[in-house]
């Protein structure tokens, strides 16, 4: 298991795929299979059936979950997507040296 770059709540930037450079906030994290779940990114369509009586079944959209290496952090000063480095223990921005 590896320490993950991001957290919940942060903003990233998606570098491939079909949602590529599209932003957004990080809804979980699984540092155990290295993925993270982003909003509104890799949206999937997903079969639900009705499990009350009167709840409605159907089709709905699911975001599902993608590696985490596929997604970069988004510094709130410089507004740019950055690598993380680490100093006395917090995130820092490689760009502008802010920190997390």
């Amino acid at each position: 298991m590896s320490k993950m770059f991001v957290k919940t709540g942060d903003t990233v930037q998606v570098l491939s795929g079909k949602s590529k450079g599209v932003r957004g906030e990080v809804l979980a994290v699984s540092p155990k299979e290295n993925k993270v779940i982003v909003k509104k990114v890799n949206v999937v369509t997903k079969h639900v059936k009705p499990r009350k009586m009167g709840e409605p079944g159907g089709l709905i959209d699911v975001e599902s979950a993608l590696y985490a290496s596929k997604v970069q952090l988004v510094c709130p000063k410089c507004n740019e997507a950055t690598r993380v480095g680490r100093k006395d223990g917090k995130r820092v921005c490689k760009k502008c040296g802010a920190e997390f």
